[in-house]
């Protein structure tokens, strides 16, 4: 057979052989299901006595940074086989022609010829983000037939996840996986490898000998909240002006039952933000109740209420762009996807879902923005809970609290960052035992 000019670079990798299962944490029902696919390369033979074919076209889904490529070389590892990997990304030049003859050549040098042939006894192994997007054709019986999700990591997933990275550095004595584990609901293994890398950097940098409960907290912070900007230069106006916006969602939050818990409140500019208040879940969430996003929208109001209450309406900045923006998707999903507004569900003048609610978001940036004077009549019946009945919780909140406020501004003012046990100690009137 002729082989062109490009297939010499494609060649399998000696170092996926390497990979076991024993290097993929956090996803054991992923690789249980792919044992089988294991054992069929091992020995084809065994699956075809009795006549059954195994299925050699494996679909794994699921969020980036999950480990779907990490399973498959694993598979390639566990089984002894040659592993020939091919990214999407690689095809950037794909309108001149050279990616898609580098996905013929790829098929043409094993043989498979851009066919699922299941005498050949090669497994197609492939994984992608957004399975809805894929042609129907691709994954019926006979092809991508067999589909497995990779989860985001469970609180004993990410356990294990950071106990396996945590083995390849230097760790102090001080260091408590399970506490880690529990502090970092949501972050893939990707995040989770990341994290303990940032750490071993920021504890080299300091010329420390381990990697301590510091550095990962510190490597946390920068992932959950990105990384600081000290050097920013903020006016002493705006500074005051970020610290009671970030105090107003702290004591949302705080006072809000249903409100996930205060990780840390900053005034520290950090990526785009000038500060930030960051939640983490106690648990790992597995459905969001009512109670928790209408919290989540009262929370998004507490920054721009804030500020009309200590700087005046006049004197509001657009600080609190972001959080209109999210309440306005977070109310519409509220609405259009998890049908959590009776008014929508049962009011026949509304249908759900209807062309009217659109075409309004196709008008106007943000539901906000209609609310404070003249709230349209068809928000106000589509919306029951939106973000301007979050808006009057919360100023009803501060008002209530209004000495807490302010102590908790004052205190963010002084010592710039606060954990939540931190927050409680200031609001209570009582002084920090920590020194600037």
């Amino acid at each position: 057979m002729k082989m062109s000019s490009n297939q010499k670079d494609i060649q399998p990798d000696s170092l996926d052989r390497n990979t076991r299962f024993t290097d993929v944490q956090g996803v054991e029902e992923a690789k249980q299901e792919l044992k089988d696919v294991v054992e069929f390369l091992r020995d084809p033979e065994r699956f075809k006595r009795l006549g059954g074919k195994m299925p050699t076209g494996v679909l794994l889904t699921g969020r980036p940074g999950t480990g779907k490529t990490l399973l498959a070389k694993a598979v390639a590892g566990e089984a002894g086989v040659p592993f020939f990997f091919c990214s999407g990304s690689e095809f950037d030049e794909m309108f001149v022609g050279v990616g898609a003859a580098r996905v013929r050549n790829l098929f043409w040098y094993n043989f498979l010829v851009f066919r699922f042939d299941k005498s050949e006894g090669i497994v197609v192994i492939g994984a992608t983000n957004f399975p809805e997007i894929l042609d129907k054709a691709l994954v019926r019986p006979g092809r991508f037939d067999t589909k497995i999700h990779v989860p985001m990591p469970d609180i004993k997933g990410r356990h294990d996840i950071l106990k396996l990275h945590l083995k390849t550095v230097e760790v102090a004595d001080d260091v408590n996986i399970e506490v880690l584990a529990r502090g970092t609901t949501g972050f893939s293994g990707a995040d989770l490898a990341n994290l303990v890398n940032a750490a071993a950097i920021y504890a080299a940098a300091e010329g420390d000998q381990s990697v301590t409960t510091r550095h990962l907290e510190f490597a946390r912070d920068k992932i959950l909240m990105g990384p600081e900007r000290k050097s920013a230069v903020i006016e002493a106006k705006n500074r005051e002006m970020v610290a009671y916006h970030e105090g107003g969602h702290a004591l949302v939050a705080l006072y809000t039952p249903a409100a996930l818990p205060i990780y840390k409140a900053t005034i520290v500019p950090r990526g785009s933000a000038l500060g930030m208040v960051a939640q983490l879940p106690e648990k790992d969430e597995l459905n969001w109740s009512k109670a928790q996003l209408l919290a989540r929208l009262d929370v998004a109001m507490g920054g721009r209420v804030a500020e009309e209450i200590i700087f005046g309406k006049e004197n509001v900045t657009t600080g609190a762009a972001s959080d209109m923006e999210s309440s306005t998707k977070l109310a519409r999903a509220m609405v259009t996807m998890y049908g959590m507004s009776d008014k929508v569900m049962l009011d026949p003048s509304i249908p759900f879902l209807s062309g009217e609610v659109f075409s309004l978001f196709g008008q106007k940036n943000h539901i906000f923005s209609l609310l404070p004077t003249d709230c349209n009549k068809l928000v106000q019946r589509a919306f029951p809970f939106c973000p301007q009945e979050s808006y009057e919780r919360a100023k009803t909140l501060l008002q209530a609290h209004s000495k807490e406020h302010n102590r908790l501004a004052q205190a963010l003012l002084k010592y710039e960052t606060l954990d939540l046990e931190e927050i409680k100690v200031v609001i209570q009137g009582r002084n920090l035992s920590r020194t600037l």
